[in-house]
């Protein structure tokens, strides 16, 4: 049997080695390693994929965050409502900015923000929603849009985890994640399910004049060489990530439909356990499976991982220390028990292997072993 890894790069690069190593060396080749063909080529499939006017391109997806709500105008002391139960960026990028990160619990089941929970925490300086497109499904998109318009706010997109993903929303319209709010964010950090061999990140928008600011502040703030209109930054998807993400962004379904092919062998073999709680599949949205975590119930989760680790299997722990509670964020308005669907989860989740090269073998193995260790 092949070693198992969370994420096998190798082995899917070996799969698409020709078309990599060639789009590698045209760009070499050309010399035009900023801002050259690649990136403007990428972004137009993009655009065309995700069906949205605007893509732009930028260095990661945490300057994808920063930018969006410099280009939305927000000012220190702005209100920005944001999941406790995320990866750190999200929060990271509001409190850079200066402006007051508001943390919301989580729905137990889709490990999205909870609506409701943004409706409680809305006050007269909130000015925008950052829903978190988590582990690979979508938030419910009709409620927070709904709230958002009843209160002027705006929506930020955080699809570092769901790109692919499609919303069905309550009026039969059908939209890929990122494209539903004022703007779209997403990263192409190397184990995303479309993923660069170095950083790279995205903005998505359908608004004309939103998409002309955002370009100027990734590139100095300039529009006109040498004229700066707005206070910008230097963040840039340089041509080699962008030609590699153009070959990997023809296979991204395909990789999405593998993804859910290993994720339907587990719910299998996991459906059964009183002390496993398989993903919930959110009916509005279709799933992409960056993550494929479980809900433990009565077993000692350290001890799983350990029990794994064991037998040469890694399972992540997404993410152990809630926003809230980290000591960067530590907060006189949250107190431990104050969101207590994100504190149950970051006890109990755990993410077995999860990538588009996992074989049968694989697999059997992965489920037989934690299935040994819960029934033990």
């Amino acid at each position: 049997m092949r070693s198992i890894s969370m994420v096998d790069l190798k082995s899917q690069y070996e799969n698409i080695k020709p078309e990599i190593d060639t789009a590698i060396q045209q760009v070499i080749n050309s010399t035009a390693f900023i801002n050259g063909p690649s990136v403007k080529e990428f972004q137009a499939e993009l655009e065309k994929y995700l069906g949205v006017r605007h893509v732009i391109p930028c260095a990661n997806g945490t300057d994808a965050l920063q930018i969006s709500m410099m280009a939305l105008g927000l000012k220190p002391g702005d209100e920005v409502i944001a999941p406790s139960f995320t990866f750190i960026a999200t929060a990271e990028v509001i409190a850079l900015l200066g402006l007051t990160p508001v943390l919301v619990d989580v729905d137990f089941d889709t490990f999205n923000v909870d609506p409701e929970a943004i409706k409680r925490a809305i006050t007269s300086k909130t000015r925008a929603i950052v829903p978190v497109h988590l582990f690979g499904q979508c938030a419910d998109m009709d409620a927070i849009m709904q709230i958002a318009a009843e209160n002027n706010l705006f929506v930020i997109e955080d699809t570092a985890q769901a790109i692919g993903a499609e919303f069905h929303s309550i009026n039969g319209e059908v939209k890929k994640a990122g494209t539903i709010g004022n703007i779209g964010c997403t990263s192409f950090f190397p184990s995303k399910n479309l993923g660069c061999y170095g950083d790279g990140g995205a903005i998505f928008t359908d608004d004309d004049n939103l998409a002309v600011k955002l370009r100027s502040i990734v590139n100095h703030g300039m529009t006109v060489r040498y004229y700066h209109d707005d206070i910008g930054v230097n963040s840039r998807l340089d041509s080699i990530q962008a030609a590699i993400l153009k070959v990997k962004l023809k296979y991204l379904d395909k990789y999405a439909a593998a993804r859910n092919k290993v994720a339907d062998a587990y719910d299998k073999a996991f459906s059964g356990s009183s002390k496993l709680k398989i993903p919930s599949r959110y009916s509005r949205s279709t799933h992409v499976f960056h993550q494929y975590t479980l809900v433990t119930n009565g077993i000692d989760r350290s001890e799983l991982q350990k029990f794994l680790a064991a037998k040469n299997i890694p399972a992540m722990i997404y993410y152990p220390v809630p926003i809230h509670l980290q000591k960067a964020y530590l907060d006189s308005r949250y107190m431990p028990g104050d969101f207590p669907v994100t504190e149950a989860l970051s006890h109990a989740v755990i993410s077995l292997p999860m990538h588009t090269e996992l074989d049968e073998e694989q697999i059997n193995y992965i489920t037989s072993s934690v299935l040994e260790f819960v029934n033990a």
